[in-house]
């Protein structure tokens, strides 16, 4: 390209400020060995139009690389000494192809051919080049020719070296990916590694980190056996990301799990919750449901501080929604919260979920929660394909912007060749002491009509015998004895209408009461007792089935 056509586009002033000056810039740059020798034998060639000199002078010495083409094969016109120490002496007149193989490699050429066909500059971040160092090119379309002179067209390339910002980004960058691997790493550890399995639940869960470091939050849940058959479920969601929601989320499941143990009802565990959310954070909230079932019941009893509506497909597939009671999220105080029901009897299947899985930018939450709702309704199988169908549908994927906790469960209706292996008998204890040997009459009925073994059958009749009559002589009517087998265990459970937890207590040896529950406690594999809906007690122990009794 001729350069003495470009540079006739600079203003008058400086054309002629450089032709005043010109002769003594080209000498003193040749004798301060500023540039190579062969760059030196370069500028000797017939010397320019003075009109020429004010844009080589400038473009020789600013420090970013500068390169001129021309032509739809991008013949190189000009290089200046910064590109020249960067990548050595450039041939002047050859494509840039074979010119600029350092541009061709970066994939910079069709770059070119785009800002010569458009004719508007386009720019290219932060690219490493052949020699180690990272660039940002900008290039700029050139017109030649000057008051109708004709010519043709190039284009000038502009690199400037971004190589510290490129690699401080990089640092930046790499202390997020740790600073995510942590906070997932945490998050993961404080996730339970295996669930609990109930006998009368069948239950999968899945956590999905988000796609950043700032998507990896405080999302659990968590499964809690509470004996006599009873399970306890929870999800929670610590407002906040990082490793800070992690740990905060650690507390909080420690805390559920041993406040669960006391067998208190759903809203009195969150109220628990509430106080201790507080104390952990002053500045720090969370979401949470809890809830219970009981197969006796066929129900979840639930309590929900700020979460999100437990979902419920029934037998028949109709999907319910356990809208109320809701209370504030934990950690705001001075909320009393109250717990609800919703059915979940043999055949139905119950979703527990976080925000992350039905919250999007562009839609209302309510459309969310309605899409997950047709999504469980034609959701089949088990649990965990139920899981990660529900995960796909709702477009979840690794880039994801919020992490994700899922819980599926289901009540399945147990059925073998001789009827339901899932078994209840039920005895109304009337009268006074002579309910004692009725009990343990009824008893050992069932438990041969069972088929257990003697060891079993005489352990069974044993601690319906002392758990009846520490019922008839601490307890008052009414007054009940359930059996209960399942596939792994015979669980067996007294009520009675008295609020009066009992307890284990050492009996002295002139004592007269005092040993039945030290009794119960020795020989069954597990015993508790809770307080029931109307002020009663439920005083129940298990023992787990020999394998060749489980069916």
């Amino acid at each position: 390209m001729n350069f003495t056509r470009w540079s006739a586009r600079l203003p008058g002033t400086q054309r002629r400020a450089a032709a005043r000056t010109a002769d003594v810039v080209t000498e003193d740059r040749l004798s301060e060995g500023a540039v190579p020798a062969a760059r030196a034998e370069q500028l000797t060639v017939p010397v320019p139009a003075v009109d020429e000199l004010p844009v080589r002078a400038v473009l020789d010495r600013v420090p970013a690389l500068v390169a001129l083409v021309h032509g739809p094969d991008h013949r190189l016109a000009y290089v200046n000494d910064a590109y020249v120490v960067a990548f050595g002496l450039r041939p002047t007149g050859e494509p840039a192809r074979r010119a600029l193989p350092e541009l061709d490699e970066i994939g910079l050429l069709p770059l070119l051919d785009q800002v010569l066909r458009s004719g508007k500059p386009r720019t290219v971040k932060s690219r490493k080049a052949p020699d180690g160092r990272s660039y940002t090119f900008t290039c700029t379309p050139v017109t030649e020719g000057h008051g109708g002179g004709g010519g043709g067209s190039g284009v000038l390339v502009f690199a400037t070296d971004v190589t510290d910002h490129a690699e401080a980004a990089e640092r930046l960058r790499a202390s997020e990916r740790r600073q995510r691997e942590t906070a997932v790493t945490l998050q993961r550890s404080l996730l339970p590694q295996e669930l609990e399995e109930p006998d009368d639940l069948r239950i999968a869960a899945t956590y999905l980190p988000g796609g950043t470091e700032a998507a990896v939050g405080g999302d659990w849940y968590d499964v809690i056996t509470l004996g006599g058959g009873r399970t306890a479920l929870v999800i929670g969601d610590v407002m906040g990301r990082g490793v800070r929601a992690a740990a905060v989320m650690g507390q909080l499941r420690t805390a559920v799990r041993a406040y669960a143990r006391l067998d208190l009802p759903p809203h009195e565990i969150l109220q628990l919750l509430d106080g201790l959310a507080m104390e952990i954070d002053a500045n720090q909230i969370a979401t949470c449901a809890y809830a219970i079932h009981d197969p006796n019941e066929g129900k979840l009893v639930y309590a929900s501080a700020g979460h999100l509506p437990i979902l419920v497909r029934d037998e028949s597939g109709v999907v319910l929604r356990a809208d109320e009671p809701t209370g504030p999220p934990l950690g705001t105080g001075g909320w009393m919260h109250a717990s609800g029901s919703i059915p979940l009897g043999p055949g139905s299947t119950a979703v527990l979920y976080t925000d992350g899985l039905v919250e999007r930018r562009d839609e209302d939450l309510d459309e969310g929660i309605a899409a997950l709702e047709r999504a469980l309704a034609g959701a089949t199988g088990t649990p965990q394909v139920i899981c990660d169908r529900l995960v796909r549908s709702a477009g979840v994927t690794a880039e994801h912007d919020d992490d994700v906790a899922v819980m599926v469960l289901q009540h399945p209706a147990h059925t073998g060749p001789d009827g339901d292996l899932f078994r209840n008998a039920a005895l109304e204890l009337l009268g006074g002491v002579e309910a004692a040997p009725r009990a343990r009459a009824f008893a050992s009925g069932v438990l041969t009509s069972w088929r257990f073994p003697v060891e079993l059958h005489d352990l069974g009749v044993l601690a319906v015998s002392e758990l009846v009559a520490n019922s008839l002589q601490h307890g008052t009517p009414p007054m009940r004895l359930r059996l209960r087998r399942t596939d792994r265990r015979l669980i067996v459970e007294v009520t009675d209408g008295d609020d009066h937890l009992p307890r284990r207590r050492r009996a002295e040896p002139g004592d007269e009461s005092g040993r039945g529950i030290a009794i119960v406690a020795t020989i069954a594999s597990n015993w508790g007792s809770r307080r029931t809906p109307g002020g009663g007690k439920a005083v129940w122990c298990e023992f787990v089935l020999p394998k060749g009794v489980a069916p």
